[in-house]
């Protein structure tokens, strides 16, 4: 029972980084955004693979 409790407790901070993540990333400064070379719409993808190795 305990592991399933640690990979729930895995996954949902895994969840609350990816949206941390890509909150951060589509509140980015337009300017800003294009200066690190980001793209907005690839915002999900970048955050997607910040947390998760991979792509979504």
């Amino acid at each position: 029972m305990t592991r399933l409790y640690e990979t729930l407790r895995d996954r949902l901070d895994r969840r609350t980084r990816y949206r941390r993540t890509l909150r951060e990333l589509r509140s980015l400064p337009l300017d800003t955004a294009l200066d690190l070379d980001i793209y907005q719409g690839d915002a999900r993808r970048i955050a997607s693979e910040a947390v998760y190795g991979r792509s979504a």
